[in-house]
């Protein structure tokens, strides 16, 4: 399976307020980025994507590395798991490309 790293810089805008004095990066944006990530390395034309299913286990904090471990699109859907310190913090399957 192959993967990806990417890190959230530490002074994101968008973790100081989720939430005040304990900044975590917003489950949307990290979704968002894993399929950016995703769509950038496969070179598989991940646009547009339906997401079929997301799970959040984790929080993910701003200047964590977060290792990105993705399926080849097979038959337009990619599966993907995002980890921080060897621990599961986002989990999902997208169907992307042309989407009947």
């Amino acid at each position: 399976m192959p993967s990806i790293e990417r890190v959230f810089a530490a002074d994101l805008a968008a973790a100081r307020g989720h939430f005040p004095g304990n900044p975590i990066i917003p489950g949307a944006l990290l979704l968002s980025e894993t399929l950016s990530a995703i769509g950038q390395t496969s070179l598989a034309g991940l646009s547009p994507c339906h997401i079929l299913f997301a799970k959040f286990f984790h929080p993910t904090r701003p200047g964590e590395r977060i290792v990105i471990e993705y399926s080849d699109p097979v038959s337009g859907v990619v599966a993907f798991n995002c980890r921080v310190g060897g621990r599961t913090v986002l989990k999902g399957e997208a169907r992307c490309g042309a989407i009947p």
